[in-house]
């Protein structure tokens, strides 16, 4: 992997010279208009599914949705990218049924106390730029591991993968080019390469 490539692990906006994996899936907030799973085969990574209790989703079927999604990310050994919002002790009671291959939580904004488990179990979490304005979320990017932390710009064309990085790097106190190193092999290691 070229080094001077930054990866952003969650974008809707892939940008030349940016390593972003292939997603494909079905959003929670889609869940009723669509029930059928597209081809999953060939993307690099399945999502983003998950739960999010705050949206007029039915939660039954948010959660027939994510089953499915982490029943093909086995069959197809496929990590998955997880839409977790006001539902993260339903979320870990439902992957441990699966025993999927990577787990990353996208735009995570939440506590140190509900990452712990996720950490715990070895997944991994991703920050955007809503991430760095939450207090509790920057407290979660400066004591969890760096082995499992990724960044994103989600949706967002307002900021650069470069400027979260940097941020992220700061509130670590460490270089921007380590954090690039450490994030390049949490990729390799998510890709098993």
């Amino acid at each position: 992997m070229d080094m001077s490539l930054l990866i952003d692990i969650h974008t809707h906006h892939p940008t030349k010279g940016i390593i972003s994996p292939l997603m494909a899936g079905i959003h929670p907030w889609d869940a009723e208009s669509t029930t059928t799973l597209p081809d999953l085969s060939t993307c690099d990574i399945i999502g983003e599914t998950g739960l999010d209790y705050a949206c007029h989703i039915s939660r039954e079927r948010q959660e027939r949705l994510f089953r499915a999604h982490l029943s093909e990310a086995v069959r197809l050994h496929k990590p998955v990218v997880l839409h977790v919002v006001r539902a993260l002790n339903d979320t870990l009671h439902i992957l441990r049924d699966y025993d999927i291959e990577g787990v990353v939580f996208h735009g995570f904004i939440g506590s140190w106390q509900q990452a712990a488990e996720a950490i715990n179990r070895g997944y991994y979490i991703s920050f955007g730029a809503r991430s760095l304005l939450s207090p509790k979320s920057c407290e979660v990017i400066r004591r969890m591991p760096i082995s499992q932390l990724f960044c994103e710009t989600d949706d967002n064309t307002e900021i650069t993968i470069e400027q979260i990085y940097r941020s992220v790097a700061e509130m670590r106190n460490i270089s921007y080019e380590e954090l690039c190193c450490e994030i390049e092999k949490n990729y390799k290691t998510l890709f098993r390469q």
